[in-house]
C-alpha cells in the first residue's frame, strides 16, 4: 500500500504546481484531485475544466512524479437520487478527468436526499441511476466507488455491500472511508464485509468521547480510535493493495503547511507498518 492525499487537505490558495511539489517533498506517493464549484480553490477541477487544462496539470504531475490516482468531488450532495441530468454531467466530468490523468477510480456519493424523499425511494433511484450509466462507465473503463459518508445512507457494511451488489457490475464498488464509521461502529468489521468490493480508501481518524454513539472529534491518522492494527491486516486480507488517501484538515492555523503535510504523510506511513 502507498500514501496519497486528497487536495482538500491543501491550503486553498496553493497552485497546482506548488501542491505537487510540496506533497512530493512531504513523502506522498500520489494525490487525489476534486471536482468542485468554480472558485473553490486554486487547485480544484470544475465541471468546465477542459482537456487542455487537464493536460497542463498532468505535465506537473509527471514533473514532480506524483500521480493523480483518483477523482473525488464535493458536488454530489443528494443529487444522485433526485437530479439525474446533473448527476450524469458530474459523473461524465469525473470520468473524463480520471481518464486524462490515467487515474483508475472516481468517488461518487449516493443518498442524502431524504427527508425530502423516502429512504427506499432514494436508494432505488441511486441504484437505477448507476445502472443507467454502466455503458458510459465501461466506455471509460474506470472504477466508480460509492463512499460511506455522514448522510445517513449507509448505516452498516451490510447496507453498503447490498447496494453495490444490487448494481451488480464489476466497475462499481466501494470507495471506503475508514474514519467515517468510527463514531458508531468498528472499521475493521466493515472491511471484512465489503472485502474485494473495495477499490479506493480514504483515511482519517476519529476520537470518541467514550464508546460508540457518544460523539467525538476528527483527528489525523493515527491519533484517534481507529484500530489500525486490525484495519491494515483486514485490508490486506481483502486483497487491497492501493493507496491510503488522507482526507484530513489542519487543526492548528499557525502550523506551517509543509510541516503539516509531512506530519500527515508520517502518520499514514506509521499505520502501513501494521
Amino acid at each position: 500500500m502507498k500514501k496519497s492525499l486528497n487536495a482538500w487537505t491543501v491550503a486553498e490558495e496553493t497552485s497546482f504546481e506548488q501542491m505537487f511539489k510540496e506533497l512530493k517533498e512531504a513523502g506522498f506517493d500520489g494525490i487525489e484531485l476534486n471536482v468542485d464549484k468554480e472558485g473553490h480553490s486554486a487547485h480544484s477541477l470544475t465541471l468546465s475544466t477542459t482537456a487542455e487544462e487537464l493536460a497542463d496539470i498532468k505535465k506537473l504531475s509527471e514533473k514532480y512524479d506524483l500521480p493523480v490516482i483518483s477523482i473525488s468531488t464535493s458536488l454530489w450532495g443528494g443529487k444522485m437520487g433526485t437530479d439525474p441530468e446533473f448527476s450524469e454531467k458530474l459523473l461524465k466530468q469525473q470520468l473524463f478527468c480520471a481518464q486524462a490523468f490515467g487515474a483508475t477510480g472516481i468517488l461518487v456519493v449516493p443518498g442524502g436526499a431524504y427527508p425530502g424523499i423516502p429512504l427506499l425511494e432514494d436508494r432505488k433511484a441511486c441504484i437505477d441511476f448507476l445502472k443507467s450509466q454502466l455503458e458510459l462507465i465501461h466506455s471509460y473503463g474506470i472504477y466508480v466507488g460509492v463512499e460511506n459518508v455522514w448522510n445517513g445512507f449507509f448505516s452498516s457494511p451490510l447496507d453498503m455491500a447490498s447496494f453495490i451488489d444490487e448494481v451488480g457490475d464489476p466497475l462499481v464498488g466501494a470507495y471506503y472511508d475508514v474514519g467515517n464509521v468510527i463514531a458508531f461502529s468498528w472499521s475493521e468489521r466493515w472491511i471484512e464485509v465489503l472485502g474485494n468490493r473495495i477499490h479506493n480508501i480514504h483515511v482519517k481518524d476519529f476520537k470518541r468521547n467514550r464508546g460508540i454513539h457518544s460523539g467525538g472529534e476528527w483527528k489525523d491518522v493515527p491519533y484517534g480510535d481507529v484500530n489500525w492494527k486490525a484495519v491494515i491486516p483486514a485490508l490486506r486480507a481483502a486483497g487491497f493493495d492501493g493507496y491510503l488517501t488522507g482526507e484530513v484538515f489542519r487543526e492548528d492555523p499557525n502550523q506551517p503547511w509543509t510541516e503539516y503535510y509531512a506530519h500527515v504523510a508520517d502518520g499514514i506511513g506509521q499505520v502501513l507498518n501494521y
